[in-house]
């Protein structure tokens, strides 16, 4: 069953992050231009591309592999942005903030995938 990604919720949060995102590295130092910056701003993508691209699969089951691949992404950009906070690249209180958005996505990818038929 096909999925339009462009109604989907967990697609809209996706973009949304991956906009706080791209603000939040602008003020990263130059030296970290090709490092955690553009880390962190390919995995952020990553989470909303890979719900829309897992959207055209023929099977649920096929659209499912791809909101793993999402989720795996949000692990790894929650770390980076803990790496990324202690190395004081910005405040603690927009580690806690972007953490909790993070961790909302994370648990509405897996309240979807629990709808999906496996």
């Amino acid at each position: 069953m096909k999925h339009n990604f462009k109604n989907l919720n967990i697609w809209k949060l996706a973009i949304e992050l991956a906009s706080h995102i791209y603000i939040l590295t602008d003020t990263y130092p130059k030296n970290e231009e090709f490092g955690l910056k553009s880390q962190i701003r390919r995995c952020s993508v990553s989470v909303a591309s890979n719900i829309a691209e897992g959207s055209s699969r023929s099977s649920d089951k096929d659209f499912n592999r791809f909101l793993e691949i999402s989720l795996g992404s949000l692990y790894e950009l929650q770390t980076q942005i803990i790496i990324s906070a202690n190395r004081n690249y910005f405040e603690m209180s927009k580690l806690e903030d972007l953490e909790n958005k993070i961790t909302e996505l994370q648990r509405m990818i897996s309240g979807f995938q629990k709808n999906l038929k496996l």
